[in-house]
């Protein structure tokens, strides 16, 4: 009597499901550069009302400081932030996360005797 003998072999996907899990992982990855670039590329607005207590207040902040604070706000907004109150050395913004907009702007020193309400969230630079 011959005896055979069987080898067993794993199962391997096959070319086209292999082609499939390729595309899907170069999609997600696609997707990831397609958020960090549109995050990258948002700005904060400014509303008309904080324009106008900015000027009034003749706060100043320089543009590396609003690029700090919109790239935090919208780090806190991916967090599930949508008020932030955002406490700057010389300034004190209450921001839309969601409609990316400066809603007020005061003083620090102002801010010190101020109650602050509708806010989820702080951030403190």
């Amino acid at each position: 009597m011959r005896r055979i003998h069987i080898q067993h072999v794993p199962l391997q996907p096959s070319y086209h499901a292999q082609q499939k899990l390729n595309t899907k992982v170069t999609t997600n990855n696609t997707f990831l550069e397609h958020l960090q670039k549109a995050t990258q590329s948002q700005e904060l607005k400014i509303s008309k009302h904080a324009n106008e207590r900015l000027i009034a207040r003749n706060i100043k902040i320089s543009e590396q400081e609003w690029k700090v604070v919109t790239d935090k706000v919208f780090e806190a907004h991916q967090k599930g932030v949508n008020q932030p109150l955002v406490l700057m050395d010389q300034a004190a913004l209450i921001v839309s996360a969601k409609n990316a907009t400066v809603i007020t702007a005061m003083e620090r020193t102002e801010a010190k005797e101020q109650i602050f309400t509708n806010i989820d969230g702080t951030i403190v630079l």
